[in-house]
């Protein structure tokens, strides 16, 4: 594949998708002093990481936890200004009566090591165990010879059954949405070379007090019409075809559009219909790719809201839960509506298989265990199901990435290749990338 020339001014690149990747290529385009069309096949902008409108309130289709780690968003919401919505902590993770891990502010890796000794609900034996894995993994750089499953690198490396229950598992299912037996030992070790091994405020918590929309994609909009950038909602791309010089898109009603450059910023399962069109060969890099998109497995994650008396709180703003089928909660009353809980259910699992309302139930008992008194039952809940929430971050899969065998054309999402999971952060740096990519 031969390298497209640089993009001069007067070009323009169309950008497919305007979740939180394809909204980070739009910026970054939009500040290198290109003209970029940002197209959209929903009504609303984020992607995944939207405002729902619940009951009249302006809420999220899905909890989504930001650490100090995620350094790309967080630059890219202070650039349109949406980090005035954002509250930083120290990192407390707590189960309630089991396990409390709280980070103080102390330099890396004092942070950790006192966290660790200080945690309660383990045992020496498990905090000298955690602690010799995370040496380990950065003697190795946090580099695996080879990718296995997460369980079983815990197990080598002698992680007490507790530690890897109460610890490192909830911890992996929050990170990669895929169960610890089935998650990727390689990815996990990223993810905590960049939190858990990062400088001290890497593991802060970064916590949304307005709703998702609000952070980046209608400040994000808003900042990209001020700049003559035009953006299509409701805009759902038909068809990508090759033609001289550049690329023609099918839009709705048989009306089309030439762009000099593409990237593709939609989720995987909608990429794969869209790769061009009428190209003269297949070549194998274009089968590769294909079967790349086609060969992604999903896992889902749902959120199911629980509304309490306004005086209803969480002693932290998030804990994890003990189960069976729930992993996190989250006080919403950060967020302007107090009483509020939202619960997380990761990957699939038993829950699936509940209707609303049993999930409601179950969640609410969860909730009571978790605090260790009573509540009032919910007087309304709402559960928002995502089927394909992200991919499944599995040992040694093969993921695309950025560049594509056709010039001129890119991707970008949460499931390109960059060794992160599916996560904002992951979408912000592959839209950064594919933009500055698109710009040779």
């Amino acid at each position: 594949m031969s390298a497209p020339p640089s993009l001069g001014a007067g070009k323009s690149v169309a950008i497919i998708g305007a979740g939180w990747s394809g909204l980070a290529a739009a910026l970054e385009l939009t500040q290198a002093g290109q003209r970029v069309s940002l197209y959209e096949a929903a009504p609303l902008a984020g992607g995944r990481a939207r405002r729902a409108d619940i009951r009249g309130l302006a809420l999220d289709n899905g909890s989504h936890l930001m650490l100090g780690a995620y350094t790309a968003t967080l630059e890219l919401l202070a650039r349109v200004g949406g980090d005035r919505h954002l509250e930083r902590r120290p990192l407390v993770l707590a189960q309630p009566p089991h396990f409390r891990l709280a980070l103080p502010r102390l330099p890396a890796p004092l942070h950790l090591a006192w966290g660790l000794m200080a945690a309660r609900g383990l045992g020496i034996r498990d905090k000298l165990a955690a602690a010799t894995f995370m040496a380990h993994l950065q003697r190795q750089a946090y580099r695996l010879e080879q990718d296995m499953p997460v369980t079983q690198l815990l197990d080598q490396q002698h992680q007490p059954p507790h530690l890897q229950t109460s610890f490192w598992q909830p911890l992996c299912l929050a990170a990669l949405n895929t169960p610890a037996e089935r998650a990727s030992a390689q990815v996990f070790a990223r993810v905590l070379q960049d939190s858990l091994g990062g400088g001290r405020a890497a593991t802060d918590l970064v916590l949304a007090t307005r709703h998702l929309g609000a952070l980046l994609p209608d400040p994000a909009l808003d900042w990209l019409r001020q700049r003559g950038q035009e953006v299509r909602l409701g805009c759902r791309i038909q068809a990508i075809h090759p033609v001289a010089e550049g690329w023609q898109l099918q839009l709705p009603e048989g009306q089309s559009r030439r762009h000099d450059r593409v990237i593709l910023a939609v989720a995987p399962q909608h990429a794969a219909p869209l790769l061009p069109q009428a190209a003269p060969t297949t070549s194998p890099a274009q089968t590769r790719l294909l079967a790349s998109l086609q060969g992604l497995t999903y896992q889902p994650i749902a959120t199911c809201y629980l509304a309490y008396p306004p005086d209803t709180a969480l002693p932290w703003p998030l804990l994890a839960l003990a189960g069976p089928l729930g992993q996190w909660v989250f006080d919403r009353g950060l967020t302007g509506t107090p009483g509020l809980l939202a619960c997380v259910l990761s990957a699939h699992g038993p829950w699936e298989a509940c209707n609303a309302s049993a999930l409601a139930t179950a969640l609410h008992g969860e909730i009571q265990t978790a605090l260790g008194r009573p509540l009032p039952p919910p007087h309304w809940h709402q559960l928002v199901r995502e089927a394909r929430a992200t991919f499944s971050c599995t040992p040694g899969l093969e993921r695309p990435g950025t560049a594509t065998p056709w010039t001129g054309f890119f991707l970008a999402g949460d499931y390109v290749d960059n060794g992160y999971p599916a996560t904002l952060e992951g979408a912000v740096r592959n839209g950064l990338a594919a933009a500055r990519a698109a710009l040779g």
